[in-house]
């Protein structure tokens, strides 16, 4: 669901910096081979909010193009039982080099309340052109797609950085680059569906899309150890909110060590 991505993600915009920033030459070392998370999507529209969808992230060792990388796979769906209100089928993937964490291949399959759309992209890191069904376009170093952001994200140092500070990069979508940033709030502790955690805290500003209206309208937690595994988004959206939680996950690379008590 294009709620997950976009949320981890952050269709943002505001600085006009791509290349030299946070979101060039990273190494990788929140995330690795077989994870797995899982999460449920809950939907208000007069203040109870009721189980309405889920979502799944995986990341996988593979070869594309000669190199290793990580093949991660982001789904999301509304509930059956919701379909009738919104369906939502989303699947989204990328293929990411292991030395650089610098997308390869990018692909999306969505249907969104009966808008459908299929895109890829495939990058040239060395010549930094992206290609897609229409045509090759130069493009800023280190940009990211909207899913290969989301583990990119994950392995920012945030204790550097102090409330209010933005962390700017580029990502490609659509055929074009946005010119994005997350902006850092601090860290507190927060109890979510699946347990009460010690959490990193920022907002995204979002772009106008088919769901969410443009501005720091949305809130963003991470866990607070090594992983940095998103646990909580809250964004109201074009009618009533959502709030999405982490309800599951196998194979981190690190212990959970900022869970406080689990629910």
């Amino acid at each position: 669901m294009k709620l997950f991505i976009i949320s981890f993600l952050f269709l943002l915009m505001g600085i006009r910096i791509c290349s030299g920033n946070e979101f060039c030459g990273i190494t990788n070392t929140a995330f690795q081979n077989d994870e797995k998370i899982s999460y449920t999507i809950y939907y208000s529209v007069i203040g109870l909010y009721v189980n309405a969808g889920s979502a799944t992230f995986t990341a996988n060792l593979e070869k594309y193009a000669g190199k290793t990388v990580y093949h991660v796979v982001g789904s999301g769906s509304s509930n059956p039982s919701y379909d009738w209100i919104f369906k939502v089928r989303d699947r989204y993937e990328s293929y990411i080099d292991t030395a650089n964490l610098q997308p390869q291949k990018f692909m999306r399959n969505i249907d969104e309340g009966g808008y459908k759309q299929q895109e890829s992209a495939t990058f040239n890191n060395e010549k930094n052109t992206a290609t897609t069904l229409k045509g090759t376009m130069q493009i800023p170093n280190c940009t990211q797609d909207v899913l290969s952001s989301i583990y990119y994200a994950r392995n920012i140092d945030y204790n550097k950085y102090k409330p209010n500070d933005k962390i700017p990069f580029c990502m490609f979508l659509d055929n074009a680059v946005n010119n994005l940033y997350i902006k850092y709030l601090g860290k507190e502790q927060i109890k979510t569906k699946y347990g009460t955690f010690n959490a990193i805290k920022f907002k995204p500003l979002l772009v106008k899309g088919t769901i969410f209206e443009g501005g720091e309208k949305m809130t963003v937690w991470v866990t607070d150890d090594a992983n940095h595994v998103p646990i909580r988004i809250e964004s109201p959206i074009a009618v009533g909110s959502v709030k999405v939680d982490m309800m599951g996950y196998s194979n981190l690379r690190h212990p959970l060590s900022s869970l406080v008590k689990m629910r």
